[in-house]
């Protein structure tokens, strides 16, 4: 089992590290699609935002075949809104969107930027490969790191008398006591964050059951566990004869939203209205679904309450009721849903960030505690076998680089001018052109030395991130908290937070005192340490003997 866990967590811990990460960002993802668009900062609802919005999509879209409007919240300050043409094709490809300003109802030109979705996205589908081989490649990791918990689980037969020891300053011990404690301090969330993974890839791995059933028709299975096709406000209205073709050809005046609302809110008081759905807007067809915002249970994946109301009239129509779920699909929607982490309140959205961070770390110092725990065997052999340097450049580029790469992805949002020609590809090869310049660092640079250079950048670059916000364009944190709006803020406090990581690290990093092998203590000079041995490092073999 130690040996199962070794390599079941080394071969692709690298990749998984990644995954973590750029997952644990994927919590505040609307936070990051809102600080990556700063014409977005200066939106403030009020009372009357869902008729100014209704107004605006007047002026943007009135013949279109339907309107859909997503409410400011908590983690957006402007109108999501989408719309759909008389004649648009189907799918993704036909609907049109755009950003309204909440106190005016009028479009905001935002820049192109992928935003938080290219780090979301990354985490499960990775990038520049065809979209089915980049899940099957993570499901796969997937599995590994479930193989590495349970089989490390098995391995520490002391597993909760290992949580309450740390022993600094103890070379491998003290990686080995780190990686147990991050371990154990999030076991519950390693368990269900990688077994959820598992669940959202089922179909896809395991296909053979639904196929079965349904003939090959995956999306009559998926249809079918969701409870229903499509809500009903979301099909085309059926032809109801000629007298409402030609009735449909003159514009005809809509109810006011604002009764519609009240009613709403009489409803669902701790909730509110979240999304406005307008189909035929402007004929005497016309129908208005208000839906809650957010659910009340995982076991529906939050799903919201309708009311639909005649869009002329204003006279409600049907409120209809959730349909029942099975005992299956509910298990699957609570343990998807707590991955996902969509429907959590600020308080368990911090939560499931911080585990995630302490997932972070344990797949870092377990990557780590590889190389420390090889360290007599290099000494004995007197140098650094290829195989040890390739995993050392590999950590250092995959854990410090990949963080000095996402800040690259934030300045670049900053700094490339909003004009430029295919914006968010630009921002993206920022990305991984600055992740592939950290690895080639790793390469020329002694292992101590990338370590530390990295870190400590990372945390620069980090704690700058505010200070850029507000100097273009952005919302300073200080207003930000003021008013209110804690998607910015949020973004420039996880900032600091995650520049305090970086920072304690290379500063503990660059303290930590050299062990002295007997031939440079003659010399008067200090061997390279655990983490600092360069390529060309040679040591003696009797520093084996002075470790113990």
């Amino acid at each position: 089992m130690s040996w199962l866990h070794t390599w079941s967590g080394l071969l692709l811990g690298w990749l998984l590290y990644a995954v973590f990460f750029t997952g644990t960002l994927s919590y505040f993802l609307d936070e990051i699609n809102v600080w990556m668009k700063p014409e977005l900062h200066q939106s403030q609802p009020s009372a009357n935002t869902a008729e100014l919005a209704l107004q605006g999509m007047q002026r943007l879209a009135p013949d279109a075949a339907t309107w859909t409007l997503s409410l400011p919240g908590e983690r957006h300050p402007t109108v999501e809104a989408s719309w759909r043409a008389k004649d648009a094709p189907a799918g993704k490809a036909g609907t049109q969107r755009a950003e309204l300003d909440a106190a005016t109802g009028d479009a905001i030109a935002v820049r192109e930027t992928r935003g938080g979705s290219f780090l979301y996205r990354f985490h499960f589908e990775l990038y520049a490969m065809p979209r089915i081989w980049a899940r099957w490649i993570v499901g796969i990791a997937t599995m590994f790191m479930l193989v590495a918990i349970i089989s490390g689980v098995i391995t520490h037969k002391k597993i909760f008398t290992d949580f309450f020891t740390f022993r600094p300053r103890k070379q491998q011990r003290s990686w080995l006591d780190a990686h147990n404690m991050t371990a154990i301090l999030a076991l519950p969330f390693h368990i269900m964050i990688t077994f959820s993974g598992l669940l959202l890839l089922m179909i896809m791995l395991m296909p053979w059951g639904a196929s079965a059933v349904y003939e090959g028709d995956t999306r009559a299975y998926f249809n079918e566990m969701r409870g229903s096709t499509r809500p009903a406000a979301d099909q085309p209205q059926r032809k109801r004869g000629v007298e409402s073709n030609a009735a449909d050809a003159a514009p005809v005046t809509m109810t006011p939203i604002a009764p519609l609302m009240a009613q709403a809110q009489q409803r669902w008081p701790d909730r509110g209205v979240g999304t406005i759905v307008v189909n035929q807007p402007n004929t005497v067809g016309a129908r208005i679904e208000l839906r809650s915002q957010g659910g009340n249970s995982l076991i529906n994946r939050g799903a919201s309450e309708r009311m639909v109301f005649d869009g002329i009239s204003g006279k409600m129509l049907d409120a209809p009721a959730a349909k029942p779920i099975s005992t299956p699909t509910a298990i699957y929607n609570v343990l998807t849903s707590s991955h996902l982490g969509r429907f959590a309140d600020p308080l368990l959205r911090w939560l499931l960030f911080l585990s995630g961070v302490v997932g972070t770390l344990m797949a870092a110092t377990g990557m780590v505690l590889w190389v420390v725990k090889r360290l007599p065997e290099r000494r004995k052999l007197g140098r650094t076998p290829l195989s040890h340097r390739l995993v050392e450049v590999l950590n250092v580029g995959s854990i410090s680089g990949l963080s000095v790469a996402t800040t690259a992805y934030f300045f670049s949002n900053r700094l490339i001018p909003v004009g430029t020609t295919q914006r968010s590809d630009w921002e993206i090869r920022c990305f991984f052109l600055v992740w592939v310049l950290c690895a080639v660092h790793a390469l020329l640079r002694s292992h101590r030395r990338a370590w530390t250079e990295q870190l400590a950048l990372a945390a620069l670059l980090y704690a700058c991130l505010p200070l850029l916000n507000a100097a273009t364009g952005g919302l300073p944190l200080p207003a930000a908290m003021s008013a209110g709006l804690w998607s910015v803020a949020g973004f420039d406090l996880v900032a600091l937070v995650l520049a305090a990581i970086h920072g304690f690290a290379a500063f503990k990093l660059l303290h930590l005192p050299l062990p002295v092998s007997p031939t440079s203590k003659a010399a008067g000079k200090h061997a390279p340490q655990a983490i600092g041995s360069g390529a060309t490092a040679t040591l003696a073999p009797q520093a084996k003997e002075r470790q113990v």
